[in-house]
């Protein structure tokens, strides 16, 4: 009994000094830009869970979607000790150096969102795979067009990307996969614009690049945009214009409440996303995790709290050529959304 009860001290003893550390651990959550809706989202979410879990998280970021930022975001981080980093990278080249640096001294590093190289980082919490997510923004499209009397099947379809940047990571591999997807979907389809345009994140760049895209191609069919700034600066443009979704489909990722307003007001039919709450609370708690002194490794299976269980899968379900090594993973969030006037008012985000 003595054994018993010495045992039970021990183990209460543990709990509670687990406890104080966790209390203790700061995760530096980083977005690509402050002030958009997604972010602005994701950070909620991580603050909630951490709430709940005994950590903290504590958001930086700054309104210009500039890598230089994130660079000092990193270094500050680095230079006040923190435990760990979060972040959703803009250019996973340009922040290589600064993320080793960090991992070199200590700092757990995880992404989510956008992914910097794999080895720069232990876990990235993504959305989905490129290929389900290249697919989804195509699909998306095709069904709006259907809507508006087109055959996309048959049609020439003229079509364009508007996103961010070219080397933000996860938008370029969707359109890559999307373009992968129309070849062999849809071969009859035309891009206008191979190109691509960018809007860097800016809203009001996003919105004039959405003029420029119907005055250039004043007879295009469909405009997709995979990251949640373009889209609705684009939806904000196709308004300006007077053009409704009965003259051209513009689709893509944002979050529901940055968007419903253009689908009530007939601009834009369908759009989708994810969980971003989900995945910035899940971002945070395995860099808070990492930080905790847990050893997480490919293939290891881990219970998150309120969430459920997750399983640590090899980058190369991001990319065939990702760098493998045990101690570096993939989580991938199990659903995504196509949002609508029948469904948009059932997500507050």
């Amino acid at each position: 009994m003595r054994k018993t009860a010495a045992a039970l001290l021990i183990m209460i003893a543990l709990a509670q000094a687990f406890a104080a550390r966790a209390s203790e651990i700061t995760v530096v959550f980083i977005p690509k830009v402050t002030g958009n809706a997604f972010f602005e989202a994701a950070n909620d979410g991580a603050q909630a869970f951490a709430a709940k879990e005994g950590f903290k998280v504590s958001y930086k970021g700054n309104a210009e979607a500039d890598v230089r930022h994130q660079i000092a975001i990193i270094d500050d981080a680095i230079r006040l000790k923190a435990d760990a980093i979060c972040i959703s990278a803009l250019d996973a080249a340009a922040l290589d150096t600064t993320l080793k640096r960090a991992r070199r001294i200590g700092v757990k590093v995880t992404t989510w969102d956008s992914d910097a190289h794999g080895d720069a980082r232990s876990i990235m919490v993504s959305q989905g795979t490129p290929s389900q997510l290249g697919r989804m923004l195509v699909e998306m499209g095709a069904k709006s067009l259907i809507s508006r009397g087109k055959k996309p099947s048959a049609e020439k379809i003229k079509y364009a990307w508007h996103y961010s940047q070219a080397s933000v990571t996860d938008q370029n591999s969707w359109r890559v996969e999307g373009e992968r997807y129309i070849k062999r979907t849809y071969p009859n389809w035309e891009n206008v614009a191979p190109g691509n345009y960018y809007s860097d994140q800016d809203p009001q760049k996003a919105f004039n690049v959405g003029k420029t895209i119907f005055t250039e191609h004043p007879d295009i069919d469909l405009i997709i945009c995979n990251d949640s700034t373009s889209l609705p600066g684009q939806a904000a443009a196709a308004k300006a214009l007077g053009k409704t979704a009965k003259d051209v489909t513009v689709t893509g990722f944002a979050s529901p409440n940055a968007m419903k307003g253009f689908c009530r007001d007939g601009i834009v039919e369908r759009w989708g996303l994810w969980d971003c709450q989900v995945q910035g609370a899940l971002g945070c708690y395995m860099a808070y995790y990492l930080a905790s002194g847990h050893d997480v490794k490919v293939g290891d299976k881990i219970r998150i709290p309120n969430i459920g269980t997750v399983e640590v899968m090899p980058n190369t379900v991001l990319d065939p050529q990702a760098y493998t090594a045990p101690d570096s993973g993939v989580i991938l969030l199990p659903h995504r959304v196509e949002f609508t006037k029948e469904n948009m008012d059932e997500y507050n985000f």
